[in-house]
């Protein structure tokens, strides 16, 4: 994301907020309902099924206003020419559709398109959308709302007006067809595979083999006039030389920060799954045998690279997964806050959660040999580079949540995020370790909806119990 300045007030577009509510005033946070951008009557109807089970109240509050908040605040929907749905999605305060954040902030809605048939037609736009901008340009990661151009055309890359920002990310790529993949089981619907899609998924063998590096650097290269150093790549815009050992490079990273060295693993995983997914989706739905065959091979051979290339042995927890190598024997030991990361891959379904390589890197992330883990007197977390020292990101506290099988664990998450809100009722990009109050991004649907989507699922694995425990008010 662009970068933000440490805020702690809502802006203007989100409704007012900031105070702590005593246990008997917790008020919506919603916007008035004339001013929701889209309504889903199966979202009302969770919301109220859910809020009857809970018995914390701010808890309560604190789902209401996050599983609705990309429906109410972000969601663009309208009908094409031809009468087929199409949706643009807001990131949140950055009024541009990321293909990563997009994916994300409507997935948790899936399991009740079946429910609502208005909502299935929006989720369908957004993922027809995803695959028209994905074939604009397969090198960009965010865009505008048609050609209206923006504040980074001055960036030194192959700009479109189109485009809000061309950072290539791998899972820019890998999040549409997550999303492509659960609507088409959860619904059936096979509509949205069509021509677009098919086009998308040759531009994405195409971009990823290109970034293999196999035949040289490739087409793409970025730089910007910044002075922040994550913003623009080294070597003319490529990035540091890369051994083309099968692995494909992200020039940044999920947070839109530069890679360092430019294999990033989590991506490297994502890839792989996705691929397989894809595969899936064109021998059922469309009978393209052999490009299914051409994803399911480059899975295979970016599998096989990351068994030999992605593992380190660390000297305190033993085999774990890198962050970033190079193919030439260097590794960059950390995590970064965002998703796809090291701690996120069994979230994403990219590794067995009780894979014991995995289980190393949970242990290594989440402690303080991890230079991007932060411990204080309101919170412990990942955060990284994008907003610096001493800022934690909910994301990860939540990351921890999904792949955790501990009950304290999970507890201890939930009410960390309870306690981190600034009494907004709302999930933030990031806080001070020490000061909730002092925090970046107050609209950021992202976070918001995936608090929403782990508090469904522990309540859908039976955990109500553990969550009605909590007597944080």
């Amino acid at each position: 994301m662009k970068h933000r300045l440490i805020a702690t007030i809502a802006i203007a577009a989100m409704p007012a907020a900031g105070y702590w509510a005593s246990a008997q005033e917790y008020v919506s946070q919603r916007p008035a309902e004339q001013d929701r951008l889209f309504r889903s009557e199966a979202v009302e109807d969770k919301i109220i099924e859910v809020q009857g089970l809970l018995t914390n109240p701010k808890l309560a509050w604190m789902f209401a206003n996050c599983f609705p908040n990309t429906l109410d605040t972000t969601v663009h929907f309208r009908e094409n020419e031809d009468g087929s749905p199409d949706t643009f999605v807001y990131t949140g305060d950055i009024h541009a559709m990321w293909l990563r954040d997009s994916g994300a902030q409507v997935w948790p809605y899936v399991q009740l398109a079946n429910e609502d048939e208005h909502l299935r037609e929006m989720i369908a736009g957004v993922i027809t959308r995803q695959f028209k901008l994905i074939n604009i340009d397969p090198y960009a990661n965010a865009f505008n709302d048609g050609p209206t151009g923006g504040e980074w055309m001055s960036d030194i890359t192959e700009m479109n007006p189109n485009v809000h920002e061309r950072k290539w990310e791998i899972d820019s790529h890998c999040y549409p067809i997550r999303l492509a993949y659960r609507y088409w089981k959860t619904t059936g619907d096979e509509s949205v595979f069509g021509d677009d899609w098919l086009a998308a998924i040759r531009n994405t063998l195409k971009t990823f083999k290109e970034q293999q590096r196999k035949d040289g650097p490739g087409p793409y290269s970025f730089m910007r006039k910044t002075e922040r150093q994550l913003d623009t790549k080294c070597c003319s815009g490529y990035g540091n030389p890369v051994n083309p050992v099968g692995l494909i490079v992200s020039s940044f990273r999920p947070s839109d920060d530069a890679t360092t060295f430019d294999f990033l693993v989590p991506s490297n995983f994502f890839a792989v799954t996705s691929l397989r997914k894809a595969a899936e989706i064109l021998d059922s739905v469309n009978r393209e045998k052999e490009l299914a065959a051409e994803c399911r091979a480059l899975a295979d051979e970016v599998e096989k690279a990351l068994k030999k290339h992605a593992i380190v042995k660390h000297p305190k927890y033993g085999k774990i997964y890198a962050f970033e190598v190079d193919g030439f024997g260097n590794a960059y030991l950390m995590d970064d806050s965002n998703a796809p990361s090291l701690l996120s891959m069994a979230y994403l379904g990219d590794v067995d959660v009780n894979d014991p390589i995995y289980r190393n890197t949970r242990r290594f992330v989440w402690s303080e040999d991890n230079p991007y883990f932060f411990k204080g007197t309101a919170g412990e977390g990942i955060g990284g580079p994008h907003i610096g020292y001493d800022m934690i990101w909910p994301m990860s506290i939540m990351m921890k949540a999904f792949t955790s099988q501990d009950d304290a664990e999970i507890k201890w998450c939930i009410e960390t995020l309870m306690t981190t809100d600034a009494g907004t009722g709302f999930m933030h990009e990031s806080f001070h370790k020490d000061n909730p109050e002092k925090f970046t991004r107050a609209w950021f649907a992202w976070q918001n909806t995936l608090f929403g989507e782990l508090i469904l699922e522990l309540i859908d694995e039976g955990r109500l119990d553990l969550l009605n425990s909590i007597d944080i008010k």
